[in-house]
Order: structure tokens, then C-alpha cells, then sequence
């Protein structure tokens, strides 16, 4: 039997409280050193995102041509985290819930979502603001109803649901504060034990496709024995963050580099992930661009999977662009 998934990933989506942020407050306003000001100001400008925010459009444009799969997993970041906090910030949170809402209108029951890191904060890379903060949690996971692991099975195939920022927590310790910190630690445990229980619970010929949003949890799994043991049995690994195949080459070409630890918390974290980004090669990496791609090349779109439910013929994945 075949089975057809579609997968969305990195929407950034902008509710009206966010929009209103993207616009009157422009991002490199926020850089408190005018030479870090104007290398913002031109990165986004012209190569990351130049109107932050001003793409809805594009996940109306998935939800018209996605058809009816038999699952539908938006692999994370569903605001623009403007407010740096993650979804505690009742901005994002509400850009956050809009977008899942109309996922889920449109899909219903067939949806699973994985959590990214803009649904939990993280520090910016310019201008040195916000955490990743144990607030988010709860309003993650009982506001806007996201399971933080999940398990899908059709046939033969396994899809696992993860959250990448706390398998990586160890990387993603500086975005943290003291006082969030054993929460953090305690939220890590116990999601580390259902990842475990769910490799070590494979059954004979069962093939896993593994859905995580920031590939920087990759190295992190590899380090667990039960996860190292099944990886011959790990198809392909689903992820987004990067937004554009071009990071996932440069990150590859790079990865011998040292760790940077003087350009601030998030250089320092992304440069440390990079280091072992050797090792997604393990995992059969494969990015899920965002919506929108990025501003230099405009290559954002969707992907889809048709599975064979017997697993007599790998997964064949299709990306699907969409222009603006």
C-alpha cells in the first residue's frame, strides 16, 4: 500500500500583533552597535529575509496544494519570534497558534507537529536578546496542544517526532537562564528516555523516518548506544532550521572549523553545532526548506513522501516550490 505525507516546515508566520512589530520595528533597530547594525541590516536584506513576516501568503499556498495526504508534519517554527522568548511572548504565541490552527482546520486529526526553536526562544544572533525560556513550555504543549515526541506508524515505516532543542539542550545551555535551567535539565531526561524506549521497542524489519527541527540534536542522539545500534534501520531524517539547501552544503564544508566564542551566545552555539555537523551524514539528513527559502534565492516550498507500506522500495521524497 501506498502512503502520501507532506511536510511543511520554518512558516514564520506573522499574526497582526507580530506583523505590526516586523514593520515598525525593524529588526536591525534592536543592534545597540552600529557596525553589527549595518552587517544585520544587509544580511537580512539581502540574503536571509528582507520583510520578516510579510509571508502568510505562502502557507495558504501549501494548504491549497497539499491535497489530502494521509499525514500532514509541520517540522517547527511557526511565528517570527519577534518578542525573542519563544511562544510565552502572547505575540508569537499568537502568530503560533494562528498558523497551527489553520494547519489543523485543514487537515484535522492527520496532522503531527514537531516543536522548533522559535517556540522556545533562543538568543539572537545580532542583537544579543532573549532565552530560551521554560515559560514557553507549558503554553507549547497545552496551548497550542503540541506532543514534544510523537510516534507514527504505517506498515513497516516508524516516523518519530522530536524536540531537537532539548536533545540538544547541551548546546543550547548558553540561550538558557540559571533560574530555568533544572527545569530544562529534567524536560531533557525524560524526553531522552521515550527516544530511547522507542529505538529499543523497533521490531524486526521496521524502518524508522525521523522528524527533528534543528539538526544540531543530531550529534546528541548518535552519542545514545540504543539510537547508534538502530541507525542502519533510519531511512532518512527529516529536518528545517536551516531553510535553504545551501546552509545544510556550508555547514557540511565548514564543519571543521572550532567553535567562536567571542561574537556573543548565538555564534558561539551555532559554530559549536556546526563543529559535529560531520555526523549528519548518519542520519540520511534531509531539509525540509521554509516556506519562503531565503531572500537571496527565493527557494523556499514543501516537500512530500510517498512511503510503500511494505518497505520493499525506499521513501521517495518531492520537493514542491513555491515562488513569491
Amino acid at each position: 500500500m501506498k502512503v502520501r505525507i507532506a511536510i511543511v516546515s520554518d512558516v514564520h508566520y506573522a499574526g497582526a500583533e507580530e506583523r505590526a512589530r516586523c514593520t515598525n520595528n525593524r529588526y536591525w533597530q534592536q543592534v545597540k552597535n552600529p557596525i553589527v547594525r549595518i552587517a544585520a541590516r544587509a544580511f537580512h536584506h539581502f540574503i536571509w529575509l528582507r520583510d520578516h513576516g510579510g509571508h502568510n501568503n505562502l502557507l495558504d499556498e501549501f494548504l491549497a496544494a497539499a491535497g489530502q495526504p494521509d499525514l500532514v508534519v509541520a517540522n517547527g517554527d511557526y511565528s517570527c519570534n519577534t518578542g525573542k522568548a519563544g511562544v510565552s511572548d502572547p505575540a508569537s504565541f499568537a502568530s503560533a497558534k494562528e498558523c497551527l490552527d489553520k494547519i489543523r482546520s485543514r487537515f484535522a486529526e492527520k496532522v503531527r507537529v514537531t516543536i522548533g526553536d522559535h517556540e522556545l526562544g533562543k538568543t539572537d544572533l545580532f542583537s544579543g536578546r532573549g532565552s530560551m525560556t521554560l515559560a514557553s513550555w507549558p503554553r507549547v504543549t497545552q496551548g497550542l496542544g503540541i506532543e514534544p515526541f510523537w510516534r507514527v506508524s504505517f506498515g513497516k515505516y516508524v516516523l518519530l517526532g522530536i524536540t531537537s532543542s532539548l536533545v540538544a539542550l547541551p548546546l543550547y545551555r548558553l540561550d538558557v537562564t540559571a533560574a530555568d535551567a533544572a527545569g530544562w535539565d529534567q524536560l531533557r531526561q525524560t524526553h531522552m528516555e521515550n527516544i530511547r524506549a522507542a529505538f529499543a521497542g523497533l521490531k524486526p524489519g521496521e524502518r524508522v523516518i525521523l522528524f527533528s527541527h534543528d539538526p544540531s540534536a543530531l550529534p546528541f542522539l548518535w552519542r545514545e548506544p540504543v539510537v547508534r545500534d538502530n541507525l542502519t534501520r533510519l531511512e532518512q531524517t527529516l529536518v528545517g532550521h536551516l531553510h535553504t539547501n545551501v546552509v545544510i552544503r556550508l555547514s557540511r564544508a565548514f564543519s571543521w572549523l572550532p567553535p567562536v566564542s567571542f561574537l556573543g551566545v548565538g555564534v558561539r552555539r551555532i559554530t559549536g553545532g556546526l563543529r559535529e555537523a560531520k555526523l549528519w551524514k548518519t542520519f540520511h539528513v534531509r531539509l525540509c526548506p521554509a516556506l519562503a527559502g531565503i531572500q537571496l534565492l527565493k527557494d523556499g516550498g514543501w516537500l512530500s513522501i510517498e512511503l510503500d507500506t511494505d518497505a520493499n522500495t525506499p521513501a521517495k521524497f518531492e520537493f514542491h516550490p513555491l515562488k513569491w
